[in-house]
């Protein structure tokens, strides 16, 4: 089974209620992976507070104690949590927001994983969507650097309209790492958001080809695989078709609780991948 399978795991209290399979705090990862592997998931996704919480030392053996893979990590509470965007128009708090997510490129780079950037892509500035893009494509060429360093992709996640107006579709990502002119640049491609946003996902995907680094995997409302209205079948035919070989992680709300969207995940996952 070459496309592996994961879920997301938040570390921020400030996300309580989002979506997330799990909510925890570092000392409640060792059973939680306990679970995860278990049931048969090769990897987690973590959505940490601050960088610090992505600490080698301390999740290098306990992942390799468990047999899990670190799948991603996110950046979404340097938004979040700390208002940080990377378009920000302000000069310094633009600098804090590239540093927060280098900070975590590093970290997650000495875990083999890469870092995803979703929420602090920020939204149009009142000088317009150009600039605002500008200053962007500015913070996204030296992330993707970054990533390259450490020898990791930089996972760019288009969002619905609803969250920004930058990136919306998954041809803008694609588009962005063009102009950008760095390979490490890759898309995220969010389930959820491409229903909102795709005339069809499976094309879409097809034609992402190589640029597609990582996929959530979420139903039309949020929800794990299987309890909304999206085809998943013509989705992971699509996968296989352009030979992608990473991870489907569910970010969902954990309804009607956890351990249900766990094993409706694995179960599309058994299935089709």
């Amino acid at each position: 089974m070459s496309i592996s399978s994961a879920v997301t795991v938040a570390l921020a209290p400030e996300v309580q209620g989002g979506p997330f399979v799990h909510h925890t705090n570092l000392k409640g990862l060792d059973p939680l992976f306990a679970r995860l592997r278990k049931l048969g998931f090769p990897g987690v996704e973590i959505f940490p507070r601050t960088p610090e919480d992505i600490d080698p030392a301390f999740l290098k053996p306990l992942l390799e104690n468990h047999g899990l893979r670190l799948a991603a990590v996110g950046t979404g509470a340097g938004w979040v949590v700390h208002k940080l965007r990377l378009s920000d128009p302000d000069a310094t708090r633009r600098a804090c927001a590239v540093e927060f997510v280098r900070a975590l490129i590093q970290r997650a780079g000495a875990l083999g994983a890469p870092v995803i950037i979703g929420s602090m892509q920020g939204k149009s500035d009142p000088d317009g969507k150009e600039p605002t893009m500008a200053r962007l494509r500015e913070s996204v060429g030296i992330l993707a650097r970054e990533s390259a360093a450490v020898g990791q992709k930089l996972l760019v996640e288009p969002l619905n309209r609803y969250e920004s107006d930058l990136l919306n579709r998954v041809g803008d990502v694609c588009a962005l790492a063009d102009e950008v002119g760095e390979k490490a640049v890759s898309v995220l491609a969010d389930l959820f958001h491409m229903n909102i946003e795709e005339t069809d996902i499976a094309r879409a995907l097809l034609d992402c080809g190589a640029q597609l680094g990582h996929v959530h995997l979420a139903d039309s409302n949020r929800l794990a695989a299987g309890f909304g209205h999206t085809a998943m079948a013509p989705i992971f035919a699509a996968l296989k078709s352009i030979g992608y070989s990473g991870f489907v992680s569910a970010e969902v709300f954990p309804r009607p609780d956890a351990d249900a969207a766990m094993m409706a995940t694995l179960k599309t996952w058994f299935e089709l991948a």
